[in-house]
């Protein structure tokens, strides 16, 4: 059986020759006999992942969890037009067959409202204290989650923590069990290799470091009861990580994603590692191939309507994102001018 197509797309640097991909996909692998299986018309799945399940949960889910979707944001140009492009499609997909999707949330830590507050659903909620980041943006990310979970009324079970430069290419459905979440396992991400650090913040008296789970806070579906109890642990650890010198240059732009993991194996959260929940390629950066999308040109605007195509040779994925951006751009009222 074919693979299934992606579900989710992660925006980033694309070039012919030379270039990085990441597609967040719906995938599924059994990884006995390796054979490709897919979700059926009611949206449950069958998998065999990564992490092994209880066998009590390792089921054919038989009724929808809905799960409210969260992406935090920045006031900032580079985050406005990635989050236009993201909730487009959020909208496309989500009462489609098989989705799990309900409300979405754009939790702006700009500390005050901006012009897509009309046009995206959104919660305003403060940054940290100034100074307080040095200059890692992303430090706000579990203190805006903070925030939002103590102000917002959230009517789903679940969570998705997404990015704004997500795209769901088709429906999503509620990939956790009960009390155990789903990520993403990044190849960057590695405890064991950094035992020495992650000890610092995860002591030998709480287990083995093979507790810490090599993911980040996004893509992650979680129980809003669980996110509640870790969100303020995961914001304590990131500053505490980001004062402590050896561990700042060590884990440099992926500090959060660290300290996602370790506070959520200090309070005994470990997740269901989902392969198949992204494809990702090869980190190639500071390289330029023949043809190239990077959305790292577009700090101070959005991209033009109309990018142009991939040449023949470049996997069917990023000739699917490109004309996905295009759509939406096309569709987006006062794209070039807000």
């Amino acid at each position: 059986m074919g693979r299934a197509s992606p579900i989710l797309m992660v925006l980033f640097t694309f070039g012919f020759a030379f270039g990085t991909y990441n597609l967040v996909t719906m995938v599924i692998r059994n990884r006995s006999v390796r054979n490709w299986v897919s979700d059926d018309s009611n949206g449950g799945v069958f998998f065999d992942p990564v992490v092994e399940m209880p066998e009590n949960v390792k089921k054919l889910k038989n009724s929808k969890t809905p799960y409210h979707v969260a992406l935090t944001a920045t006031d900032a140009p580079y985050s406005k037009w990635q989050c236009r492009i993201m909730y487009y499609w959020y909208k496309k997909k989500k009462d489609l067959p098989g989705s799990e999707m309900g409300g979405f949330t754009r939790i702006l830590h700009s500390g005050n409202p901006d012009e897509l507050m009309d046009e995206i659903p959104t919660m305003v909620v403060d940054p940290l204290p100034a100074g307080l980041d040095r200059g890692y943006i992303v430090l706000n990310r579990p203190w805006a989650f903070v925030q939002w979970l103590e102000k917002a009324k959230i009517d789903e079970e679940y969570i998705l923590m997404a990015e704004p430069d997500h795209i769901f290419v088709r429906p999503l459905p509620n990939l956790s069990h009960g009390g155990m979440p789903a990520g993403y396992p990044f190849f960057y991400i590695k405890p064991e290799q950094n035992e020495k650090i992650i000890r610092k913040f995860y002591p030998e008296e709480n287990g083995p470091v093979t507790n810490v789970d090599p993911i980040g806070n996004s893509p992650v579906i979680i129980r809003k009861d669980l996110l509640e109890k870790i969100a303020p642990t995961w914001m304590n650890v990131s500053l505490k990580m980001k004062d402590d010198p050896e561990t700042d240059k060590t884990f440099g732009w992926v500090l959060e994603m660290y300290a996602y993991a370790v506070a959520s194996a200090l309070h005994g959260v470990q997740h269901i590692l989902r392969n198949d929940f992204m494809l990702q390629g090869e980190l190639t950066y500071g390289k330029i191939g023949e043809w190239r999308f990077d959305k790292r040109s577009y700090l101070r605007g959005p991209p033009p309507r109309n990018l142009s195509l991939p040449p023949p040779g470049v996997p069917e994925s990023v000739a699917t994102l490109v004309k996905m951006v295009n759509e939406a751009t096309a569709n987006i009222p006062n794209w070039e001018t807000q």
